[in-house]
């Protein structure tokens, strides 16, 4: 994974986050999202959609991929820091962007800032890394699931891991202040200081011994275990104290194999302190030393906390995770293999769809007939002698005297006859036919938008013509492989060479 670059960030339009949003959103049950699915989620024009898709493509935020039976699109890496970063910035968390402070197997950590220029520390999970892609077997981010891609098991980590450092900070342990998280970022705190890997001297070994095991201890009697308590997970801030960091893996007194872990951590921390300080004490707490007073375990649902199906969905849901994605990324899956199943949505989902995406993004979208029909509403007609007829609204003249003033009485000064000429303002634009509504419209004005709609029609025009090249491929193909089949059956299709 390449280095971060937030510079880009700064030039994409709400529409470029709005198509981002919409295949996240098909990835929910898409391996590969179609393109014409995303047009139809993000509620935007066809053509228009497939070309802010190749521009994202060209900055690696989306990646077109063949599938076996249909091509699609799918949100890389740097697409999904993009959106959790436009919704942590819109949310005034984060206002500036710094270097890279920390890798590791399954994240990265960056330095940000606030509006205030206060630091803080960025955390992004990486699942999925070739260092640790057997995450089924050392976590239970799966539950239930078959598979799952990596994004959605990023964000579940960093969904739990923002709610451990949570409870913890809340019971006063050493743990850095939690801010807020979106997606699978976690803002935090940033610690003063250095991990204790970095550290080659203290005043008083043993006194940071006994800190570091009874924190251990404290995490035990809560029903926690932290399960990788070792000198890379344990800073020292500038007044030596310890602070203790990373806890996606942390699981409870009740796992099955807690024992192993908490022997694990209290061995990490003796061998360390044996090899760096040459202090090596008798004195270490044991599993069966542990009095639970807390329910910290319960309250966060860590891993080996006994709980049924029902609770972990009920539980995810109020984490927040609310677009689970279902497929994994190295296999083409079963939505691969039905594709007519998969892009046929029905107009209650796609409201749905779009519903979800207008709220998660809060784009607020400019509606042009709402507003010409505001400045329609607001022009005085029944006073303007300078109206002009329209046949579809007004009778024809009567020859009685008293007869037209009767229908000019009726028509022009009745709520009728204003609601009418409204709704024939709104349908002359979208027709683009030219009339004069109102003095106060000047012809000028009524030309331009007239030649803007007819521009419009013409483009709309030529971009149904045009086929999508990723979608067109995918049909080529498809048909290729259907004459293939056929002349190799021998004119048993009635069709012989």
């Amino acid at each position: 994974m390449g280095k971060l670059d937030v510079a880009i960030l700064r030039y994409l339009t709400s529409e470029d986050f709005r198509v981002l949003t919409a295949v996240e959103m098909g990835m929910k049950n898409h391996e590969l999202v179609p393109g014409s699915l995303v047009a139809s989620i993000a509620n935007l024009r066809h053509g228009g959609v497939h070309k802010l898709m190749k521009e994202l493509c060209k900055h690696r935020l989306l990646t077109y991929e063949r599938g076996k039976q249909y091509d699609g699109y799918r949100l890389t890496n740097a697409g999904y820091d993009y959106l959790a970063l436009k919704a942590l910035t819109n949310r005034k968390v984060i206002a500036s962007f710094g270097n890279q402070i920390g890798v590791g197997k399954e994240s990265n950590i960056y330095t940000v800032a606030d509006e205030d220029r206060n630091p803080l520390c960025l955390k992004l999970h990486r699942l999925g890394r070739t260092c640790f892609r057997n995450v089924k077997d050392k976590r239970d981010y799966h539950a239930h699931r078959n598979r799952a891609s990596w994004l959605y098991l990023s964000r579940i980590s960093a969904t739990k891991e923002f709610a451990y450092m949570k409870a913890l900070y809340d019971r006063d342990f050493p743990v850095p202040k939690p801010i807020d998280f979106n997606r699978h970022c976690v803002v935090m705190d940033l610690v003063q200081g250095g991990p204790l890997t970095h550290v080659t001297e203290v005043e008083d070994p043993g006194s940071l011994y006994d800190e570091l095991m009874n924190l251990i201890v404290r995490l035990g009697n809560c029903g926690v275990i932290h399960g990788d308590f070792n000198e890379f997970n344990i800073m020292i801030d500038e007044a030596g104290r310890p602070v203790i960091i990373d806890f996606p893996q942390m699981v409870s007194t009740s796992h099955p194999n807690a024992e192993l872990y908490f022997d694990r951590d209290v061995k990490c921390v003796r061998e360390f302190f044996k090899k760096r300080f040459g202090f090596e004490s008798d004195l270490y707490p044991r599993f069966s030393d542990l009095e639970r007073d807390d329910e910290l375990d319960a309250e966060v649902a860590c891993s080996g906390y006994k709980r049924n199906r029902a609770d972990e969905d009920q539980l995810l849901e109020e984490m927040g995770i609310g677009l689970a994605v279902s497929d994994d990324e190295e296999s083409a899956g079963e939505d691969a293999e039905e594709p007519d199943k998969n892009t046929n949505y029905t107009d209650e989902e796609l409201a749905a769809l779009r519903k979800q995406l207008d709220d998660s993004i809060r784009h607020d979208e400019t509606k042009k007939i709402s507003d010409i029909a505001d400045k329609a509403a607001s022009l005085n007609i029944a006073d303007n002698p300078d109206t002009e007829e329209i046949p579809e609204l007004v009778p024809a003249p009567i020859d009685n005297e008293e007869g037209r003033d009767n229908v000019g009485e009726l028509d022009k000064n009745s709520q009728k006859y204003r609601l009418a000429m409204i709704e024939k303002a709104l349908s002359d634009v979208r027709s683009m036919r030219t009339y004069t509504s109102a003095s106060t419209i000047a012809p000028e004005v009524v030309k331009q938008q007239v030649k803007k709609n007819l521009e419009d029609r013409q483009k709309r025009m030529e971009r149904k013509k045009a086929i999508a090249k990723g979608e067109a491929s995918a049909v080529t193909r498809l048909r290729r492989d259907n004459r293939e089949t056929i002349r190799e059956s021998h004119g048993l299709w009635g069709w012989d060479e």
